[in-house]
């Protein structure tokens, strides 16, 4: 049975990941003269920090190779501004929700008190993605102030997962190659997304294998899973602060009411599977 941190996870991620696999949201970029969909990725993800500069940006995300980054930022904010993407995020990823979920306005009205209580409950403290969504809660539209909640909560795990890479001692292509034997995140695809080159991938497949993570063949050693394990195990327990305003039966009720949208966006086939993110099809 998952944990009430990893199930929250499991149950708003869908929600909020409309952004990046809806057709329209995939599309925000070039709406505005971006270049690209990895143009638009980086500069509507890093929007709500303001202008930031690609080594900012690299740090805050965590598994992008910088060269990737610095191939978008700054330039996009020659283009178009971090509050004009923020507002355009939302109101696409509530477009599509209301395609996909049928009676998410009314649903928006019962998860919302819970979801914001544990949004504006949570510390920001070293939490710098969180830190720079809670502000953009407060929409006037229910369903852009549901999928803006979704965000805050996954940008506040994101952080955690990022500080438990780094507590572990692994860089951002060692995290992947980690990931990646462990059947996380596939391994075709997740190099190339991530902007890694194939020599940058194979040097983290050393470091990893002289640490006794991966075998000769790149497969993960039993220490390996372990480390993955103990890895998911710390996210959990830093997300679990979200938790904090809520009892534990109001934890499950909110758990509950999410499970059916939920179903609804993975079973419209719009997320792949496997798929970067590392959703299963069950939630």
């Amino acid at each position: 049975m998952e944990s009430r941190p990893r199930t929250l996870w499991l149950r708003t991620e869908p929600l909020h990941a409309v952004i990046y696999f809806d057709e329209e949201c995939r599309g925000i970029g070039r709406s505005v003269g971006l270049k690209g969909f990895w143009m638009g990725y980086f500069a509507t993800r890093t929007a709500p920090m303001g202008p930031v500069l690609p080594e900012t940006a690299t740090a805050a995300l965590a598994v992008f190779a910088p060269g990737m980054v610095a191939r978008a930022l700054p330039a996009a904010w020659q283009i178009v501004t971090p509050e004009r993407l923020t507002d355009l995020r939302a109101q696409l990823a509530a477009r599509a929700l209301r395609r996909l979920v049928p009676g998410i306005d009314t649903l928006a009205e019962q998860l919302t008190p819970p979801l914001a209580a544990m949004v504006e409950d949570a510390s920001a403290l070293a939490r710098p993605l969180f830190a720079a969504n809670r502000p953009l809660c407060e929409r006037a539209d229910p369903v852009e102030r549901l999928w803006q909640l979704t965000t805050a909560l996954r940008e506040f795990r994101g952080d955690a997962h990022a500080a438990a890479l780094a507590d572990h001692g692994l860089d951002a292509p060692e995290a992947l190659v980690l990931a990646a034997a462990t059947d996380r995140v596939p391994r075709e695809g997740i190099q190339l997304d991530r902007g890694w080159s194939d020599m940058e991938w194979a040097a983290a497949e050393e470091r990893l294998r002289s640490r006794g993570l991966i075998d000769a063949e790149s497969a993960v050693t039993p220490r390996g899973r372990e480390e993955r394990d103990l890895i998911e195990d710390a996210t959990d327990r830093l997300a679990a602060r979200l938790l904090r305003p809520l009892t534990d039966s109001m934890v499950d009720a909110l758990l509950a009411a999410l499970e059916l949208p939920t179903r609804q966006v993975l079973e419209a086939e719009l997320l792949p599977f496997p798929n970067p993110i590392g959703l299963p099809r069950s939630v």
